[in-house]
């Protein structure tokens, strides 16, 4: 392998040896490439969701219909990213042999959900800004697999509080990025490292 190879290979972020299409809940996180302001911005304690915030979040909620083995939790749009908790009903895997005339995914793991809602919302958020081909979402995503109902909760509120934690946030364009800033709890989620 020569010089260039090795820079273009990337380290695996996920678990090794972790069956990621197994029954299990998983917190997830989604930047905006380059940390742009994107989906709306926080007037107060609460996202105001602009057009492309409102697809991304209209896009999560459908994702049950196209998954069927996928149980959504609490999620949320921020102004550059995006929260979300999701359970695996099932390790139902392969080619879904239900006829039906409504599209179902063939792939039924966390990282096939993940790159269908990547693909559908960038399309969908090129067609509004008339930018075809262009990306929108960092090219990967942070999950941390849920392990107990203390895990839950504590995610539970973490992406509910999100945007209330916004001014701390070293994310905030209007901060500064990487600006010192005190903990919003990000970094313990997982495990000392920031999305």
């Amino acid at each position: 392998m020569n010089h260039n190879q090795t820079d273009k290979r990337r380290r695996s972020i996920r678990l090794s040896h972790y069956d990621y299409g197994r029954c299990a809940a998983y917190f997830v996180t989604i930047c905006v490439r380059d940390r742009v302001s994107l989906f709306g911005r926080i007037v107060g304690s609460e996202i105001c969701l602009n057009e492309l915030g409102r697809l991304v979040s209209s896009e999560w909620r459908c994702t049950p219909d196209v998954r069927p083995n996928v149980e959504l939790d609490e999620f949320v749009v921020m102004p550059n990213h995006f929260h979300a908790m999701v359970a695996l009903e099932s390790s139902r895997r392969g080619v879904l042999h239900t006829p039906s005339k409504k599209f179902h995914s063939p792939s039924q793991t966390l990282g096939a959900i993940i790159r269908g809602f990547k693909a559908a919302t960038t399309k969908g958020i090129n067609e509004v800004r008339q930018t075809p081909g262009a990306a929108v979402w960092q090219r990967n995503y942070y999950e941390r697999v849920l392990r107990n109902e203390n895990d839950l909760a504590r995610i539970r509120q973490y992406v509910v509080n999100n945007p209330l934690q916004w001014a701390l946030d070293r994310e905030n364009p209007e901060r500064g990025v990487y600006q010192y800033a005190p903990t919003d709890g990000i970094e313990e989620i997982f495990g000392g490292m920031r999305p």
